[in-house]
């Protein structure tokens, strides 16, 4: 039966680091008429190819992607201002007859994307330099220690080693006198869009941790180092920032700090880029909306184009 939902159709193509995204991308945008806009909280910022894993020059030649190279690493970005910047290019994609395929593995992007975001204040530079400095001081441990004290339901949600999370959660109490957890929810606006979501689950958690390792070994072959060298070098940037916090990049620092072995170091960003897959892999299991085809099935590719094929045609 045709569906009555005439609203237009958009992919959201999620999964872990690792586990094939890109490729089964690649492959839709070759049998339909998508336009791939990336959905990846490190691909945002310029300068930051290697260690991001963003698709080199020749790639986007032939798969242009929207959302990725929008900020100087000096600068923040937020969920709030992806889902501004989505909105956008994803009206402008359909306004020309084409399918947005959003693709990436920021979970918190895509919630943000499809629910909408509370009404929060906006980030306020200053008061976030003071957190930052007092955090230098009592490390990010005591800050969500500060944090629990102010607003426990927050913390409870939020790891002690999430600095990112805490600094705003700290910063939103500063600037509003309200803790954030009061404040998160309410009402959501409907998406626009009548949204296919396929969440790539891999099965066999050694076989993407094997994955994991290798591509880091190819950043590593490929210049990350001397990229994060080069970055530092600019003078204005510190490993606080949302951009240096990026994993990979955060393990780099303190090795060219001389805090870590080459090895040591690779050990780190290894395992740290692990403990990404499987926070993804946890946000993942709850979008019980999603279907969740395994990567490393054979032919998944053209099982997924059967499914993206009856979406389009519903």
């Amino acid at each position: 039966m045709p569906s009555t939902d005439n609203r237009p159709p958009a992919i959201f193509l999620m999964g872990p680091t690792a586990s094939g995204k890109t490729a089964l991308a690649f492959a839709l945008a070759d049998a339909f008429p998508c336009d791939l806009l990336g959905v990846d909280s490190a691909q945002v910022y310029r300068g930051m190819d290697v260690g991001t894993a963003k698709p080199d020059a020749a790639t986007l030649a032939r798969y242009p992607h929207r959302l990725i190279d929008l900020r100087d690493p000096s600068e923040p970005y937020s969920a709030a201002d992806f889902r501004e910047d989505a909105l956008r290019e994803m009206q402008a994609v359909s306004a020309a007859g084409r399918i947005p395929l959003l693709v990436g593995g920021t979970g918190l992007y895509f919630r943000a994307l499809e629910r909408g975001l509370s009404d929060l204040p906006r980030a306020d530079p200053a008061l976030r330099a003071s957190l930052a400095a007092e955090a230098a001081d009592v490390g990010w441990s005591g800050m969500h220690a500060r944090l629990a004290g102010l607003d426990p339901v927050a913390a409870a949600r939020i790891r002690p080693g999430d600095a990112q999370r805490i600094q705003r959660a700290l910063e939103v109490i500063a600037v509003s006198g309200r803790p954030l957890s009061e404040q998160q929810g309410g009402v959501r606006a409907r998406l626009p869009w009548r949204v296919l979501k396929l969440a790539l689950l891999p099965r066999d958690r050694g076989v993407l941790h094997a994955r994991i390792a290798q591509r880091f070994d190819a950043m590593l072959a490929g210049g990350l180092l001397d990229e994060l060298a080069r970055l530092r070098a600019r003078g204005d940037l510190d490993p606080d920032l949302p951009s240096m916090r990026a994993v990979g990049y955060r393990q780099g620092w303190d090795h060219l700090d001389g805090h870590a072995t080459r090895e040591h170091f690779r050990e780190l960003g290894i395992f740290a880029t692990r403990q990404l897959a499987k926070r993804q892999l946890t946000w993942l299991r709850t979008e019980l909306d999603a279907l969740t085809p395994d990567p490393d099935d054979v032919g998944v590719a053209s099982h997924v184009r059967t499914t993206v094929a009856a979406f389009l045609g519903a």
